[in-house]
């Protein structure tokens, strides 16, 4: 049984808590949140979950669509994160994205619940050519920081963790996970969580084979040509994606969590 008093778990946020990067449009995306979920649901049958995290949605837009329904659904625990869409967008405001994220803690914490988020992890040890948003993510991170602070929210702090330059953690966009790197952030929230067995999150992974100076060269100016180049230009253009876009919460209400044998 693991153990933890959570009983109702509710995640808001952006691609990434909706899962992108582990599944697809057709069998659908599972990503951390939902494997959070599994963990916290083992011995607790009555463990539910709502997952209200839609794609593309600055933090601005998580609050006003998203956090109303959190709020209905009276959760113990929510995970709020979002911020990465803000960072690309024209109009990228430092103070009202932080403020934005505040907002969210300070509502749920205020409602009981034990609120949790993930910080931005270091692109440019994971995307060198993005390397000149790195002063932008640090300056984010140390906002939302500060934020968790003052309100008691707990943070899972991806930045410094070395083992989030692996490869083996992102997708081919390298903007969102892996099903491995989902399944780390995952436990590495249980973690922080204090639920125990899942101290060891970050420990590193085997080594991979080594890459030349050349080929490592070739690999970036491919990402930059073939996802990051065109997925920026995508966000600049539409900066705040229109609420009629098609996307919707892939789990608007608390479910229980039904255990399978998904690896």
């Amino acid at each position: 049984m693991t153990s933890h008093p959570y009983a109702r778990y509710v995640a808001v946020g952006d691609s990434r808590t909706e899962g992108l990067g582990d599944g697809d449009e057709h069998r659908g995306y599972r990503g951390w949140a939902d494997r959070l979920a599994e963990i916290l649901a083992v011995g607790h049958p009555d463990f539910s979950y709502a997952n209200l995290a839609v794609r593309g949605r600055v933090t601005e837009q998580v609050r006003d669509d998203q956090l109303p329904s959190a709020l209905a659904l009276k959760p113990d625990l929510a995970t709020v994160v979002a911020g990465v869409d803000d960072l690309v967008g024209p109009g990228y405001d430092a103070a009202r994205t932080a403020r934005a994220m505040e907002e969210m803690f300070a509502e749920l914490t205020g409602a009981g619940a034990c609120v949790a988020t993930v910080t931005i992890p270091d692109i440019g040890r994971i995307a060198p050519l993005a390397r000149r948003a790195q002063p932008r993510v640090m300056d984010l991170n140390a906002r939302i920081r500060a934020a968790a602070d003052r309100h008691g929210v707990v943070v899972l702090d991806l930045f410094p963790m070395r083992i989030t330059a692996d490869p083996r953690l992102w997708s081919r966009d390298r903007m969102h996970a892996s099903p491995l790197g989902h399944a780390l952030i995952a436990e590495g929230v249980a973690d922080a969580l204090g639920v125990p067995g899942y101290a060891h999150w970050a420990r590193p992974l085997p080594p991979l084979a080594p890459v030349s100076a050349l080929g490592g060269a070739a690999q970036e100016v491919r990402w930059l040509a073939g996802a990051a180049g065109p997925w920026v230009r995508r966000r600049a253009r539409r900066w705040r994606v229109p609420r009629n876009d098609g996307h919707t919460a892939k789990r608007p209400g608390l479910d229980v969590v039904t255990l399978t044998e998904r690896a």
